[in-house]
């Protein structure tokens, strides 16, 4: 008996930015700091093209963990935003879990830092409540392989598919043909080799 493939769909699907904090994302090691945050910012274009609803949160912003990236407040700037006082589980602050039922959706796409406590937590939480998770590995960060493999495991271990960005963006398009060049145009902006490889097919097109 096969199991069910569980796939992501732009019309049942919300994207949950769990702290993305200036002083949070210099905690990250395990992926290249500039690679990261280009990343995140891509995740963000994903939410952007495929019209999800964004959910931003932060962890006592007043502290150490600082201020949300401002990329992504000004990238969603009517987007429901939730500044916990000090929950560090998401999930334990009543208003961050309104907002995400408010969405109406059942799949949750979600990213932060750091991934064993920020991203973990609500996504336990979630599933909980028979949510189904998408993890972006790609998109969440923490201080070493070690913790980042010990998180994936827990989270996988209790349903939580795990993806990249790149996967969950071609996963919620299904079929080139519904827009070449908007998806081109996302992978562009945030992947250097698919530039490349869109600036080839251009030149090709063009010459045809």
């Amino acid at each position: 008996m096969g199991k069910p493939y569980i796939r992501l769909d732009k019309d049942n699907a919300a994207v949950l930015l769990v702290d993305h904090q200036t002083g949070l994302l210099s905690l990250v090691r395990d992926i290249d700091p500039d690679k990261f945050k280009n990343i995140v910012l891509g995740l963000a274009a994903l939410a952007q093209y495929f019209n999800l609803p964004t959910i931003l949160t932060t962890s006592f912003e007043e502290g150490p963990n600082g201020p949300l990236v401002p990329e992504l407040k000004e990238m969603f700037p009517d987007a429901p935003y939730i500044a916990r006082p000090g929950q560090i589980n998401a999930w334990d602050n009543e208003d961050f879990v309104k907002a995400v039922k408010a969405t109406g959706k059942k799949q949750l796409i979600i990213a932060g830092v750091v991934t064993e406590v920020c991203v973990a937590f609500p996504a336990l939480s979630a599933l909980e409540e028979d949510f189904e998770v998408f993890v972006i590995t790609d998109a969440s960060g923490t201080f070493n392989p070690l913790t980042r493999d010990s998180a994936w495991d827990r989270m996988s271990n209790a349903g939580a598919q795990l993806m990249t960005w790149f996967g969950a963006a071609c996963e919620l398009h299904r079929d080139w043909r519904n827009d070449v060049e908007g998806l081109g145009a996302l992978f562009s902006n945030h992947i250097p080799d698919y530039r490349n490889l869109i600036n080839s097919y251009n030149q090709h097109s063009s010459q045809k």
